[in-house]
């Protein structure tokens, strides 16, 4: 589904990342891993559009998607969730879901009945602003809006920090059940360990804006990751 080729970015004079390569497939996680300050934000920004990347190729289903910005990579099916959530606090919360739509042909202009099936919690507040909600509920509202959009690649931004333990436990149940459903790839970057390895088909580690270590979890050594993921 998604592949990313020789990515190199800068900011300014600094190079935060070093020719990376990273392909997430369609029902399945994902997970990048890495000490904080290794390029993992920064990764997902370029794919996202939300920084320019100055070499390497980011590829949607074979088809080559330029160097795209932020709404052409949301039209050909990237949804990014950032860190810190970036909810609108004065709009309600079906006005943060409504800001889904702007990336959709009009005929697709609607919140899927299953975004309240994910998240009860969201149909109950739909009239609540959302600075007014919790950090978890804001969480939560942060992945509705990117499902709005009908995705076909999921990148997740440390979706657990500073997050109460039930709702980290939601999270990685809808997380689960989208890999199940087999619909869309899923690229997670986290910082816990015990979450991202529990929810990981594979785990790509990164390390001073590079590849490190990668491994499908299935046949992974956990004290080897483990010591990957702190260097």
């Amino acid at each position: 589904m998604l592949d990313v080729k020789n990515l190199t970015l800068r900011y300014g004079q600094s190079q935060i990342l070093h020719g990376v390569d990273l392909t997430a497939r369609r029902g399945a996680v994902t997970v990048v891993m890495g000490t904080n300050g290794v390029g993992k934000t920064s990764l997902l920004k370029a794919i996202s559009g939300r920084h320019p990347f100055t070499k390497g190729s980011i590829s949607l289903d074979g088809t080559d998607l330029g160097h795209p910005s932020p709404f052409s990579a949301a039209r050909a099916g990237i949804a990014y969730v950032p860190q810190g959530r970036e909810i609108f606090p004065l709009l309600t919360v079906a006005e943060n879901l409504e800001t889904g739509f702007a990336c959709l042909p009009p005929g697709d202009r609607t919140v899927p009945g299953r975004i309240f099936d994910l998240f009860p919690i969201l149909k109950d507040f739909l009239h609540r602003r959302g600075g007014d909600l919790s950090g978890g509920q804001q969480q939560q509202l942060a992945i509705a809006r990117a499902l709005v959009t009908r995705p076909r690649v999921l990148l997740l931004d440390e979706p657990t920090e500073g997050i109460q333990p039930n709702i980290i436990k939601q999270i990685g149940d809808v997380i689960g059940l989208l890999r199940e459903e087999g619909e869309i790839a899923i690229v997670l970057v986290e910082q816990f360990f015990d979450f991202a390895v529990g929810l990981a088909d594979t785990v790509t580690v990164m390390t001073r804006g590079e590849v490190s270590f990668r491994t499908d979890t299935a046949t992974a050594d956990r004290e080897r990751l483990l010591a990957a993921v702190t260097i």
